[in-house]
């Protein structure tokens, strides 16, 4: 991605600033090799709820929170089960169905489907994102997300 401009947000913006070869780096998740760094020194998993950026964390719900209760990881349920192509209460919801099931069967089975989803290149961002739009909470707290069932 190119820096962005004065005034500019870098959340906004981050489909309009993405060169390229930062494409090309992304379709096929190749700019996910520093964090494979992160999992061999391990601050992270393979397998686990993607991390997030910081100012999320006072936008979760207590529910949604939960998912801290695993270490992060470089590939999780909710990337197998739509990745950026799903709302970000689908995706939180997601993340702690995982946590209330993980197991090393399942993470296996998620090793398994992250490969076939980075060689089909589903789900790499939403509808005019670069990944994601910024997540500012959700938007009605008592409602449940749909969760995708165990496949």
């Amino acid at each position: 991605m190119r820096p962005t401009r004065g005034g500019e947000s870098p959340a906004a913006s981050a489909a309009a600033r993405l060169t390229r070869l930062g494409s090309l780096l992304r379709e096929g998740s190749i700019d996910e090799l520093p964090t494979l760094w992160k999992v061999l020194r391990g601050d992270m998993s393979l397998v686990g709820p993607r991390p997030l950026l910081m100012q999320y964390l006072t936008r979760h719900t207590p529910e949604q929170a939960r998912r801290h209760l695993v270490k992060p990881g470089m590939t999780g349920w909710t990337q197998v089960n739509g990745r950026n192509s799903i709302s970000w209460d689908d995706k939180l919801a997601l993340d702690v169905w995982y946590v209330d099931h993980q197991s090393l069967m399942l993470d296996f089975k998620i090793l398994a489907m992250t490969i076939l989803k980075v060689l089909r290149r589903d789900g790499i961002s939403a509808a005019g994102c670069a990944t994601m739009p910024e997540f500012f909470g959700s938007v009605d707290n008592h409602t449940q997300p749909a969760v995708a069932h165990d496949h």
